[in-house]
């Protein structure tokens, strides 16, 4: 139900990009460059026919109907914050802590009692940091799992998305679409030595560790705003994952997380924003994070949805109150669900 960066399952007719491994459109026979499944997928009329591909003015057109539909989002009266030291590339690394302040002066706690909020933050303790040790989901977590989905889904926004992905034969009911959200975010897979350690929601949400790194921290592969290692988990001395600013709000009021910097600040004047920081989480250092302030829980949980089925493994272009930014997924790739389907790895937000 994704479309695959290395194949062409309802990416016909996509327009051609750099970024892409293999191609899809009408001229990839022409210039030799289509994905080796072209033919198979593209020459029959059904769920990968032209009509039923992502295009990058249907992301940047639904991305600005999202963000104006984030009813639930933070108001500029609920949150304060204080980035102090804008560090430069060569002060991300060295893990000195120049903001003496908190990044939070002030959040509105009221936020929280919106149902979307509180089932969120219900799921934050529901993990362990550290990978390699199996995951033990009791039947509270998953009727946790379960009021989440079903109160993000009661929101305009959940239904947009949903009601897009369905124009383009990706579900055939909301139902379906809501299963879907379960396994691809909640569904356990092994980071470690073999044991069910981690899911997409712990990865991006919460935050974990990670016995070594993934397929996307290869070299030469670096990213102004966040790596895909985010707020999350713990990966040999440094955080992996953890890309929420509640998480963070909440860490930090605890005296667990220790803010040392930011590198970018995003253009927006009103939430959601975004910011790419630095810090430290009970003795471990994040290098570049990054997050949406502001957001609502749907909102962030929507747009990564998105991604990750339009673009997973590509950036996604995206535009927010007339500016852009991108969001970079990853499937991943050692265990599937379902009839070959992928789990999310890693979500993130990364400059324009």
């Amino acid at each position: 139900l994704y479309t695959a960066p290395d194949s062409c399952e309802g990416r016909c007719g996509e327009p051609f990009s750099e970024e892409d491994e293999c191609h899809c459109h009408t001229e990839c026979e022409r210039h030799h460059n289509c994905c080796e499944d072209y033919e198979r997928h593209c020459r029959p009329d059904g769920f990968s026919s032209s009509r039923d591909s992502i295009t990058d003015q249907e992301l940047l057109e639904l991305s600005e109907q999202l963000y104006g539909v984030d009813h639930n989002k933070a108001r500029p009266s609920d949150i304060a914050i204080n980035p102090q030291h804008r560090a430069g590339p060569d002060e991300t690394g060295d893990q000195q802590d120049r903001s003496p302040q908190p990044l939070y002066k002030y959040v509105n706690e009221e936020l929280f009692s919106k149902p979307t909020y509180a089932s969120f933050i219900k799921l934050l303790d529901n993990y362990q940091r550290a990978t390699g040790r199996e995951e033990e989901v009791t039947a509270e977590e998953l009727r946790e799992q379960d009021r989440f989905l079903k109160e993000v889904m009661k929101t305009e926004l959940m239904k947009k998305i949903f009601v897009f992905l369905q124009g383009k034969n990706r579900y055939s009911s909301e139902q379906e679409f809501v299963q879907d959200l379960k396994e691809m975010w909640f569904g356990l897979y092994s980071r470690g030595d073999g044991e069910r350690d981690s899911s997409g929601f712990e990865h991006v949400f919460s935050g974990t560790a990670l016995p070594g790194a993934g397929p996307w921290a290869a070299p030469g592969r670096g990213l102004i705003l966040g790596s895909p290692l985010c707020l999350g988990e713990v990966k040999k001395g440094k955080v992996s994952g953890f890309h929420n600013w509640i998480r963070f709000y909440l860490l930090e009021k605890q005296g667990v997380v220790n803010y040392f910097s930011h590198n970018f600040n995003g253009p927006w004047d009103t939430y959601p924003d975004v910011l790419g920081l630095q810090f430290s989480w009970d003795g471990f250092y994040k290098e570049v994070g990054s997050a949406f302030i502001g957001c609502s829980p749907e909102f962030e949980f929507g747009l990564y949805t998105l991604c990750f089925l339009a673009r997973p493994g590509r950036a996604c272009h995206l535009s927010l109150g007339g500016h852009p930014l991108s969001v970079q997924t990853y499937p991943w790739t050692k265990s599937t669900y379902g009839s070959g389907r992928r789990f999310i790895a890693t979500a993130y937000v990364m400059s324009p």
